[in-house]
């Protein structure tokens, strides 16, 4: 399913939810950002975990699990599966994730949906195949096109495929990263606030 939507200088550009899925509603979800940036990764995560709290969400930033340590070096699909287990425990039942990617112009940018159509079955298949991300050369931060795309997994151990959904959103020519951060979750919350995922009758 692709619905295209544009908000200031954010444009949702791909979007795809689970068919077998009209409404879904988290008992608590984990908010983990994907990128070698330590202070856009704290920024990110802290401004989406609020505003998720204000729509009623039960977030939680991702450090309660992916500290320094935790992303220092690649995790097996072994580790994965236990950090997995280990958050069923705490009484998580689902993850947000967002990559972000930068591009610097339309042709990179293309290139950068390389990974679009493949499949994951879950959450640790999408963090085993973008543990890259954390080590990325510094260059790729600063972008006149900033590209990033998030994903909602449940955390089922009972079904084999656990997406929910995934979408991608540009935001383009941000005045600075912390403007390019706020228009990317604007656009994020709306799309989940309008598919009736996470966000179900949220409060004026």
């Amino acid at each position: 399913m692709s619905l295209l939507q544009s908000c200031n200088s954010s444009e949702l550009i791909e979007n795809w939810k689970n068919p077998e899925i009209d409404v879904f509603k988290a008992e608590k979800v984990l908010v983990l950002a994907m990128t070698n940036d330590v202070k856009n990764r704290e920024l990110f995560e802290k401004r989406l975990v609020n505003q998720l709290k204000d729509k009623g969400v039960n977030a939680v930033k991702s450090d309660v699990f992916f500290n320094s340590d935790f992303t220092s070096r690649p995790r097996t699909e072994e580790e994965l599966g236990a950090l997995e287990r280990a958050m069923l425990s705490k009484g998580f039942d689902a993850i947000l994730v967002s990559k972000v990617l930068g591009a610097e112009d339309k042709v990179t940018l293309v290139q950068s949906y390389r990974s679009w159509d493949k499949s994951f079955n879950g959450f640790e298949d999408d963090y085993y195949s973008s543990q890259g991300l954390y080590v990325e050369d510094e260059e790729m931060q600063k972008y006149t096109v900033y590209h990033a795309e998030s994903a909602l997994y449940c955390i089922c151990p009972t079904k084999e495929r656990e997406i929910i959904w995934k979408g991608a959103i540009d935001v383009t020519e941000p005045d600075n990263d912390r403007k390019a951060i706020k228009d990317y979750i604007s656009m994020l919350v709306w799309a989940l606030e309008d598919q009736e995922l996470l966000i179900i009758g949220a409060p004026d």
